[in-house]
């Protein structure tokens, strides 16, 4: 009998799931979306969330963007409607019972969306019948301190954010034991005191607090610190803290990872008051003003996996040597080291090579001389490297190899000799950056062998020869930068085969990660502890904070509208251009050009010996911001399609042999002014004062003249120099014969005293007889 029933329960509730999963989304809850849709939209001016609409091809609510459904049960677990209406005209007054019917719903992210108030008794505190809800994203919003006593019931909320609001204390009054779960709290970008802290004793499973940009002075005390035991992320970067915050570091047994970047860390600590922190992992001190005694012993913190120090003064905290200490060879497991903007001084120490975790190297913007150490190359682990802007010489170490590389940066140095063919059939490569060196010799051909590459930065070096064809095998390059070199020859007509597609790499180092607030994620499974990565309002930190190397992004400098730009992480990927400046091409500008993919951003064709017309096909590439084409010898008419390149901000064809029209004035032509056309005396229109009713067409030498006079032309300049050349070496020449020759030369000595007698007695008996003959 009860095995019976047992199967009776097991066919209902396949049934269940068979009517409720597999035909898609619960109708009660496809109506609960299409309400809060009406709801969102009650403020907006243009509708958003068209995709949820019952009349909609997908009917299917779990097809819906920004919602995420069991595969099994149908039921929505997952709703990311971060920054959905964030430039709506007014407040979003949220309904809270909106909610109520995902009843299976873990996730809901309403961070930026001008939340500030709530319809009465309709608030938070309805999210307690959530019984699943895990995590609550509300921040960017402009809740104050009345919205904490609503999180009370909310028993199952692990990860809790509210970043970017206006509470200025975090006191939960009711009930708050019921928050036990917790583990995750961001409370950055608010207006707390240093008191928050007698609040978070009652989150005994908190394993990540964020309170950076609070303002927060001084140093703090816990009082029942021993329930943070759990706390393995602290992240208090950017606050006014003093050094005697160490002090109370060591209540948090379990810390992995400490964040103190940009505090008022100065004067005297120890390391002895961080070697409590026996666990800690990662340790990011930017911008302190750290003493020599921190400094020189940092390294006996073996457990350390990542060390950052940017901007800390070390040349003044290390005034007997100024050098990189000699104790961080002791971090023998450390994955990454970034002591970037210190003045450091001295070579690149050779037991960098006995470090062999590696992943990343980060040295840019020292003093730091010599070569590199071949030592190096050991790290066969090395993903990110970076020395620019220092004094290194010497050439690039051809045994630097290792395939894991995907950043180079090495530009503002002075390396010399060849590009080595280190890289050649390297699959990870995405960065190569050797600008502002003493390279030379030619491109090599291998470089289209980089399948991988996205960024190749080789201008103001000492190249020469003729761009290899092979560069246009790189069908992922998105900024090609070959300026002032000595390059010559045509440009190729293939380099109409690049793409300059919005990039896959991520320019972060750290790889993409499974959860980011504000966009949708892939998958609802998340490591704890998490911490979001904030950039300004933007995030910015490793959104997982695990061992995982720490996200680093990578900076480019790319020259575009007249002006060098600093590009930097994400916005690398949408950044598109070719910059051939400065160098001797010559022949005409391909038509093929223009078949380049639509998203090439910005193209600097100028300061070469480049001829024949504009191409027309030049205005098919519709999101060019950038064009420059000055200080060539083009000629012929400027093609009037050009002005249908509507996103064009900066457009030079100054200094060319050009003639004609000046294109219409309209759509962004109207924003240009004389300076883009100066130096081409037969162009006229506006914005130019030249009137073409007044100027003729360019004179024409008659064939007929040509063929008659052709052989009567001589250029004077060029005789003048020719004949003072030929003077000159023909007596050197002579010198350099007496010289050598004292047979030679005594003759020649002789001949000049033999005519000088002549000369003399010629003088002498003429003037005699020219004096009688006056006399007489």
């Amino acid at each position: 009998m009860e095995s019976g029933c047992f199967w009776w329960w097991v066919v209902l509730i396949l049934v269940q799931f068979g009517v409720n999963g597999c035909f898609g989304c619960w109708e009660q809850e496809k109506a609960a979306l299409l309400q809060l849709k009406a709801s969102i939209n009650s403020t907006a001016y243009i509708d958003y969330l068209p995709t949820w609409n019952s009349t909609h091809n997908k009917s299917d609510c779990c097809d819906w963007e920004v919602v995420k459904c069991n595969n099994t049960t149908g039921r929505v677990i997952q709703l990311d409607l971060g920054g959905i209406i964030s430039w709506s005209r007014e407040d979003w007054c949220l309904n809270a019972s909106l909610f109520l019917p995902f009843e299976e719903l873990q996730y809901l992210d309403l961070d930026d969306n001008h939340i500030s108030r709530w319809v009465p008794n309709e608030g938070f505190e309805r999210f307690s019948a959530l019984r699943k809800l895990e995590m609550l994203n509300l921040a960017n919003n402009r809740f104050n301190n009345s919205i904490l006593s609503s999180f009370s019931g909310i028993s199952s909320l692990k990860e809790l954010h509210l970043t970017g609001n206006e509470i200025d204390d975090f006191v939960i009054t009711k009930g708050s034991n019921n928050l036990g779960e917790l583990q995750v709290l961001h409370l950055g970008w608010n207006k707390f005191s240093a008191r928050i802290f007698e609040s978070l004793s009652t989150f005994p499973s908190l394993k990540t607090l964020n309170l950076r940009y609070n303002n927060l002075e001084g140093s703090f005390t816990i009082e029942g610190s021993n329930n943070l035991g759990e706390l393995q992320v602290l992240h208090l970067g950017w606050n006014k803290f003093s050094a005697r915050i160490f002090e109370s570091l060591s209540t948090f047994p379990s810390l992995k990872t400490l964040n103190l970047r940009y505090n008022n860390l100065e004067g005297s600590f120890t390391i002895e008051e961080l070697r409590a922190l026996n666990n800690l992992e990662k340790l990011y001190m930017d911008g302190s003003s750290i003493d020599e005694s921190f400094v020189s012993k940092v390294g006996v913190m073996t457990s350390l996996k990542v060390l950052t120090m940017t901007k800390c003064g070390l040349n003044g905290s290390l005034s007997a040597s100024g050098k990189i200490p000699n104790s961080i060879s002791l971090m023998i497991d450390c994955a990454t080291i970034d002591f970037s903007n210190n003045n450091l001084l001295g070579m690149l120490p050779m037991w960098m090579g006995n470090m062999s975790y590696l992943t990343t190297v980060v040295m840019a913007n020292n003093q730091l001389e010599g070569p590199i150490p071949i030592e190096l190359c050991k790290l066969v682990n090395l993903e990110f490297f970076d020395l620019s802007d220092n004094n290194l010489f010497g050439f690039v170490p051809s045994c630097f190899n290792s395939s894991s590389i995907q950043f180079f940066h090495l530009n503002k140095n002075l390396f010399s000799g060849p590009i080595p063919n280190v890289f050649q059939n390297n699959s990870n490569l995405v960065t190569l950056n050797l600008r502002d060196n003493y390279l030379n010799g030619s491109i090599p051909d291998w470089i289209g062998s980089v399948s991988s590459l996205s960024i190749l930065l080789l201008g103001a070096n000492h190249l020469e020869g003729r761009i290899p064809i092979q560069l246009c095998l790189l069908q992922n390059l998105n900024l090609l930068d070959l300026s002032y070199n000595k390059l010559f020859g045509p440009i190729p007509h293939c380099l109409s085969n690049f793409t300059f597609k919005a990039s896959d790499h991520d320019f972060i180092l750290g790889g993409p990660l499974s959860f980011s607030t504000g966009q949708t994620s892939s998958q609802l499974t998340w490591a704890y502890p998490m911490t979001p990565t904030w950039d300004g309002f933007a995030y910015e930190e490793p959104t997982i904070e695990t061992l995982a190397p720490v996200n680093l992004k990578q900076e480019v400098e790319f020259t575009t509208k007249s002006n060098t730009y600093s590009y930097k992480g994400d916005i690398l990927n949408y950044m598109s251009g070719v910059d051939l400046s400065c160098n001797r091409l010559a022949g005409e500008i391909p038509p093929e050009l223009g078949k380049i993919s639509n998203n090439l951003r910005a193209m600097n064709l100028s300061h070469n010996n480049l001829t024949g017309p504009i191409p027309t096909s030049i205005s098919n590439l519709k999101q060019m911001e950038s064009l420059d084409l000055s200080y060539n010898n083009l000629n012929g008419r400027i093609p009037p399609q050009l002005t249908e390149m509507t996103s064009l901000e900066v457009f030079s064809v100054a200094y060319n042999n050009l003639s004609g029209k000046t294109p219409d004035i309209k759509n962004q032509f109207i924003t240009f002014d004389e300076s883009s056309y100066e130096g081409n005396p037969l162009l006229c229109g506006p914005p130019l004062h030249n009137d073409c009713t007044k100027i003729g067409p360019p004179f024409t030498t008659p064939v007929e003249y040509k063929e008659e006079e052709g052989g009567s032309f001589m250029d004077m300049s060029v005789f003048y120099i020719s004949f003072v050349v030929a003077y000159i070496t023909i007596l050197l020449g002579i010198v350099a014969v007496l010289y050598i020759n004292p047979y030679w030369r005594r003759a020649w000595f002789n001949l000049i005293e033999v005519c000088i007698d002549t000369c003399y007695c010629f003088v002498v008996v003429h003037y005699r007889k020219l004096l009688k003959f006056r006399l007489a």
